[in-house]
This record gives C-alpha cells, sequence and structure tokens, in this order.
C-alpha cells in the first residue's frame, strides 16, 4: 500500500465521520473564528447565568465547559462522534464541571429530547456538514423552549467562491458540505419559525485564525494536539492521505470564507411542522 496516496472512493465515501474520528484523536475541535466567534454566538444567544443550553456538535467539549466555568450554565453537549464525547467527558473531569455539563452520543436531524426544553440551542460548524440542513434547523427549534434562542456559527462565502475552492471543501471535507452565503443561513432560520434572526458574516486571515485559535487553546493545549499529530496522524496511512488532501487548500482560500453568527428567538407556543407535542 502507498500511504502517501490519495484516500481511494470506498474510503472517502465517509469522508465527514474520517474527519471527526481525526479531529476526536487529535483531541481537537475546529470552528472558523476560534473563540472570538464563540462569545458572539454566546452574546447574540443571550446566554447568561442559570441558562439550560445544548451545544449540538460539542466536539471535545470546549464551548460547554467555557459556558460553565464562565456562566455557571448547565450544558448539555452532544456529538455524532462517540470519541468527541470520550474527549469531552474527559475535559469536564479535569476542570471539575461534571455537576454541570453532559455529554451524549446524539445526530442534529434527531435529538433525543422532548419538545421544548433549552433555554438556548447553539451550533458551531455543524450545520454546514448535513445535507438536510433545513431538517436539522427544525430540529434545533423544536428542542428550544418558546422564548428561547437558536443559534447558529457556521463557515460563509463573503465573496462568490471558484470552482476550485468549493471542489476543495468537497475533496476535504465530503460530499455533503455545503457552505451558504449569510443570506442562506438567514434564510434558514426564518423558515424554521425564528422571529427576529440577526445575521452578522466576517471575513478572516490566516493570521487571524491563528490568534483566535491560540486564545481558544492557549499554547499548552496546541502543544499536546501538535504532540498528537505527529504521534497519530503521521503514522496512520489512511490519516496520512486525508492530511494530504486536505492540507493541498487553494491558494487564496481565505479571500472568499469566513463566518457568521445567526441567531433567532421562537416565539411560537403552537408545535412547529413536525414538532412534537409533550
Amino acid at each position: 500500500m502507498n500511504d502517501d496516496a490519495p484516500l481511494k472512493e470506498s474510503q472517502a465515501s465517509d469522508r465527514e465521520t474520517l474527519y471527526f474520528e481525526f479531529l476526536a484523536d487529535m483531541g481537537f475541535t475546529k470552528h472558523i473564528g476560534g473563540m472570538a466567534s464563540t462569545e458572539e454566538l454566546i452574546e447574540a444567544c443571550y446566554i447568561d447565568e442559570g441558562k439550560y443550553v445544548l451545544d449540538v456538535g460539542c466536539g471535545v467539549g470546549s464551548t460547554p465547559c467555557c459556558l460553565a466555568r464562565t456562566y455557571r450554565c448547565h450544558v448539555v453537549g452532544v456529538d455524532i462522534t462517540g470519541g468527541m464525547i470520550d474527549r469531552a467527558n474527559e475535559r469536564a473531569a479535569k476542570e471539575g464541571l461534571q455537576d454541570l455539563v453532559e455529554f451524549r452520543v446524539a445526530d442534529a436531524r434527531d435529538l433525543p429530547f422532548h419538545d421544548a426544553v433549552f433555554d438556548v440551542v447553539m451550533v458551531e460548524s455543524v450545520i454546514a456538514l448535513v445535507a438536510d440542513k433545513q431538517k436539522a434547523v427544525h430540529e434545533l427549534v423544536r428542542a428550544a423552549k418558546p422564548g428561547g434562542y437558536v443559534g447558529l456559527n457556521e463557515s460563509t462565502w463573503v465573496k462568490g467562491p471558484p470552482q476550485k475552492t468549493i471542489d476543495f471543501f468537497a475533496r476535504a471535507l465530503g460530499s455533503n458540505l455545503q457552505i451558504l452565503t449569510a443570506d442562506g443561513w438567514q434564510e434558514l432560520l426564518v423558515e424554521a419559525g425564528l422571529k427576529d434572526v440577526t445575521a452578522n458574516a466576517h471575513s478572516i486571515t490566516y493570521r487571524s485564525e491563528a490568534s483566535n485559535r491560540l486564545k481558544r487553546m492557549g499554547w499548552k493545549e496546541i502543544g499536546r494536539i501538535f504532540y498528537r499529530f505527529f504521534a497519530v496522524a503521521l503514522t496512520n496511512p489512511v490519516y496520512k492521505g486525508f492530511m494530504k488532501d486536505a492540507l493541498a487548500d487553494p491558494r487564496g482560500m481565505m479571500e472568499y470564507v469566513g463566518y457568521g453568527i445567526y441567531a433567532g428567538r421562537k416565539w411560537l407556543a403552537r408545535c412547529l411542522p413536525g414538532e412534537r407535542a409533550g
């Protein structure tokens, strides 16, 4: 086997799963904008002390632990990858936050919660990877209480991209990936029945991304991630092929892609389409 060859079609067919398993093994959750985007999402969703928050696609638990530590919120984090949940539980235990956070495996398209449970339902860099985005957003809204907030932090086209840039993201992260414009993300929330929807898109640079990542994780955690990268990623033939594809990003990519913060309030007391009474 040629370890340096790109992934075969049979391996690439579940690109999203491989991507999340890779990040879980690294102990790393990636979303554009770093801590700055998370802080803006927290503000857009009016998260403060005592709120009951659902973080969909919680990754290794960084945001739930931040909310619990900073605001003493009770937070439930869900992720489709079991390895992410393992890392999230390890983080909560290390920080002594087990009484405020809990984690479980779940799919954004079929959340294992009754209707109208959470004050805030938030998502960071997940819905772009879901094929049926409207179904997923309806599910987020279903889980929120009337008067509660639903907020997204998602990759956003800030300028019309060339085909090579679109192809790169599909090759690196899977064919389900679909980045939207700010108007596109806003329309999803409005269609799901949210009111007072806000949208705020941001451009990025390599320098700003590096700075935001350092602020979110700190040097110590970044050092651990690099150690895992060299210990695992470079010795695993599947990961090596994945990284070869993923790192071959087209020049000037960040001219076109940024991130956006989108949030709205669930005003309706009646059930939304597909919502279960209870």
